[in-house]
């Protein structure tokens, strides 16, 4: 089965009319830009002359910004410190149009900052400034009382783990509780090293290596042939006993994704990428589509096609990107003898 772009179309028309919310470890991305012309003389490192500094939400808010992007409504739920990165970060997120209404700050942790220093488009070095969260058990059910109160409005839900301590066992329990009463779909981007009992959910969409990871068995060279490659299709299998989701979507890279499920044989999506320039970020244009596709009424091969193409954008992108409702249809066009 493909997807056609008339139906790719009243899919996105739907959509606009949904809201995704998306719980998961909130972080900034810092970008500081500059230029070396020589080595310090107080040790063997490059001088760098900044001429340009850039922040943004990155972690779970990068799901909300292609949410966004594509044209649905989105919300978010994570934790900040009560310091001036939280506040600015808060600032851009509801700047943007993203709802923060289950944004929580606490003086016990710093907001997670991650600062690029960028010298000649080459990245110099990375810092990061953050602690693992380990909420209180009070913490933990005011946060859960602003996550239940979200969902009440939401078309669809988003876990997304750095792990960074904010998802914990507690909260995926009452996401995919409140979410089965309301018969909305949820989606779980993981963690390879951080293992949740995740029954009842929608759909988990693990890179290969994260996929590798989370079954617990050696990666190996991959297969030309992904409906061929016995070790992957035995860690779909495994995915599949380990999360009990209704699917499991292993993005691939350029070998496109495998979309293993509960009760029928994997398919194999190939890839829609023209070029590969940078695969930052592929992963949350992945299950922001997927999701929202879903919440839209798409089939989930619907939903794993629409978001394979939304995957070839934006890895065709320098820098973590996100695609929209327009350029999705045009590309869909450029592809439609395919379809």
């Amino acid at each position: 089965m493909k997807i056609t772009i008339d139906r790719a179309k009243e899919i996105l028309a739907r959509a606009a009319e949904k809201r995704i919310l998306v719980v998961g470890d909130l972080m900034m991305d810092r970008f500081v830009y500059g230029s070396v012309s020589r080595i310090s003389p107080e040790a063997p490192v490059p001088v760098v002359k900044v001429f340009r500094e850039k922040s943004m939400p990155g972690g779970a808010c990068n799901v909300a910004a292609n949410l966004l992007s594509i044209g649905s409504g989105a919300s978010i739920a994570g934790i900040v410190g009560e310091d001036a990165i939280g506040t600015e970060l808060k600032a851009l997120l509801a700047g943007s149009g993203v709802r923060v209404g289950a944004v929580v700050g606490n003086s016990r942790y710093p907001t997670c900052l991650k600062t690029r220093i960028v010298a000649e488009r080459q990245q110099v070095v990375r810092v990061d400034r953050e602690e693992y969260l380990n909420l209180f058990a009070v913490e933990t059910a005011a946060f859960l009382e602003l996550i239940e109160a979200d969902m009440q409005h939401a078309d669809g839900v988003i876990i997304e783990d750095y792990s960074k301590g904010t998802i914990q066992q507690e909260i995926v329990d009452e996401v995919l509780r409140t979410a089965a009463a309301k018969g909305i779909p949820v989606g779980y981007d993981p963690k390879d090293e951080h293992i949740l009992k995740m029954e009842g959910v929608t759909v988990v969409t693990p890179n290969r290596k994260e996929a590798f990871g989370s079954a617990g068995i050696p990666e190996g060279e991959p297969d030309e042939n992904p409906l061929e490659d016995s070790a992957l299709l035995e860690t779909g299998r495994i995915l599949q006993e380990i999360w009990k989701a209704r699917h499991t979507l292993i993005t691939l890279g350029a070998k496109g994704m495998l979309l293993c499920h509960a009760d029928a044989e994997p398919q194999h999506i190939p890839t829609r990428a023209r070029e590969v320039f940078d695969v930052s970020g592929a992963g949350d244009t992945v299950i922001a589509t997927y999701v929202l596709a879903l919440a839209a009424g798409a089939t989930f091969l619907e939903a794993a096609e629409l978001s394979n193409f939304a995957a070839g954008i934006v890895v065709g992108k320098l820098g973590t990107a996100t695609c929209t409702r327009e350029e999705l249809i045009d590309y869909m066009k450029s592809h439609a003898e395919e379809l």
